[in-house]
């Protein structure tokens, strides 16, 4: 791009600049730092996602959230919008898994008809899983029930109320506190 916006051509003016531009109401600021380094984000998402309109898609959602939220002057526009691309990328990623699966056991019958065996054994299960679920912090489960249903780990964060990079550390924490109580539970079930 060598149109000029204001000082100079786009092409030559650092992203440090163009952020402010745009923080300050200059559009072509922001269509100049999308073609600076969509490449760069496309090229990401690609890698991850496999498939061209689900990483032009994604893109879009990472360029959306530096629209909606400018960087501060002087942060790393090109290493933030890696970030974002691979956060994003992966969180779709495991979306899309965990969306197959639900679709996998609805779609086949067989996966979710039971003996009346199996049916004792999932209640049971169930239980199980209820007991350990109580038996750790709330915040701790609903984070473990909120990675079940699929949201993201920056949903997760706005709904428990805790910084975005800090839910994968506490969704590990989560899982062993839950490990240990679903193992504390059904070790005190099989002495009975």
């Amino acid at each position: 791009m060598t149109e000029r916006s204001g000082n100079g051509p786009v092409t030559a003016i650092p992203d440090a600049i163009l952020l402010q531009r745009f923080r300050e109401g200059d559009k072509d600021s922001f269509e100049a730092l999308f073609e600076r380094h969509y490449d760069l984000v496309y090229g990401v998402l690609f890698r991850l996602t496999g498939t061209r309109a689900e990483a032009e898609d994604l893109a879009q959602e990472v360029f959306l959230k530096l629209y909606e939220h400018p960087l501060r002057h002087g942060d790393n526009v090109a290493g933030w919008l890696y970030r974002v691309a691979v956060n994003t990328g992966y969180n779709a990623l495991r979306a899309s898994q965990r969306r197959a699966h639900r679709e996998q056991l609805a779609a086949d019958p067989a996966e979710w008809t039971a003996t009346p065996e199996d049916a004792v054994s999932q209640r049971e299960m169930l239980r199980d899983v209820r007991a350990a679920l109580a038996r750790i912090p709330p915040r701790a489960a609903k984070l473990l029930i909120l990675r079940e249903m699929a949201f993201s780990y920056r949903e997760m964060a706005a709904m428990v109320g805790v910084a975005p990079g800090s839910v994968g550390t506490l969704l590990a924490r989560a899982q062993k506190a839950f490990e240990e109580a679903y193992t504390a539970r059904t070790h005190a079930r099989q002495r009975v």
